[in-house]
């Protein structure tokens, strides 16, 4: 699935509903979703490809000529009701910039009929899970548990949220091109390295999209919360292995591969005492609850259990 492909960028609209900054894999399921339920959208990339806006974003620095030169950039962004960052902002001060400098660039007046320019734009920022990877953490994490504060994602979004933001940290990303099946060499490249892994937390990139779309539609529900964004599953690195080495053993003819690492679960099973799998939550250390986000906007998650199998033309 990939953007449609235009010759030249599309001019930059004045207003409209969402503007994505950052279109890039997300983008391949949020943009459809949007066109299907006719909200007006604008998207951003380093390059302006795929008739997007080119734009990209750094901290102003003593080599670059006035600041007005550096905020050009933003005034050619439309005004939008919801600012979704998608791109990765490190530390405080890369967040105040980037708000500041779009708010500063918006139009004060207008002659459309819009309100949208007197009201303060919802700013969602995308984020990972990852921030809850911590010591001593119990085995059920939710997003009220303790976080690395010192982490500089962790720092970007904090400001974000003291500005009346709203955060969604995503747990591992599947979908189209992600296919967890490919990452299955890399975890299981050895049977110490793979006795290690226990926990794995996931999303499908159509659930990433209506949960942003949830968010933009219910505002008031999401200012100033961060969440916590999986599909309500934990899976089992060894169980996902098990299943998944057969179907690379066809695929890739990596027959002799596929049977080393069902052999190395087999065991590790036997050496740890572990009698089927899913192992149970104890031995799987880090579980992620994420029940408050699906329940709070009133939606499920619908890509649960990952698959190989194509759904509606897309994985």
């Amino acid at each position: 699935m990939t953007l449609k492909m235009t010759t030249q960028p599309k001019p930059s609209p004045e207003e409209v509903e969402i503007l994505i900054l950052g279109a890039g894999w997300t983008s391949t399921f949020l943009i459809p979703l949007l066109k299907s339920k006719k909200i007006s959208h604008a998207a951003t990339t380093t390059t302006g490809r795929d008739g997007t806006i080119k734009f990209r974003f750094s901290l102003p620095n003593s080599d670059e000529l006035a600041e007005s030169d550096h905020l050009a950039s933003y005034k050619a962004l439309p005004t939008a009701k919801t600012v979704l960052i998608v791109f990765p902002l490190k530390g405080s001060e890369e967040t105040n910039y980037l708000v500041s400098s779009y708010l500063q660039t918006r139009p004060h007046t207008s002659s459309s009929s819009s309100t949208w320019q007197k009201i303060q734009p919802a700013f969602i920022q995308l984020g990972s899970t990852g921030i809850w990877t911590i010591p001593d953490q119990p085995t059920w994490v939710t997003r009220h548990s303790p976080y690395n504060t010192s982490d500089a994602r962790a720092q970007a979004e904090d400001a974000l949220l003291a500005l009346g933001g709203c955060v969604l940290d995503l747990a591992g990303l599947w979908g189209g091109e992600r296919n967890v099946r490919h990452w299955i060499d890399r975890v299981a490249a050895s049977k110490e390295g793979l006795g290690t892994k226990k926990s794995l937390h996931m999303v499908h990139g159509i659930d990433v999209a209506r949960g942003i779309v949830a968010v933009h539609e219910r505002w008031e529900k999401a200012k100033r919360e961060r969440f916590m964004l999986t599909d309500l599953m934990v899976y089992d690195w060894w169980a996902l292995i098990l299943g998944f080495a057969g179907e690379l053993d066809v695929e890739n003819g990596t027959e002799e591969r596929a049977e080393k690492q069902i052999k190395w679960i087999g065991e590790l099973m036997q050496e740890q005492d572990v009698r089927a799998l899913p192992r149970d939550m104890k031995s799987l250390g880090r579980c992620y609850d994420t029940r408050e986000f699906w329940n709070t906007f009133g939606i499920m998650p619908t890509r649960s259990r990952l698959s190989s199998v194509i759904i509606g033309g897309q994985y």
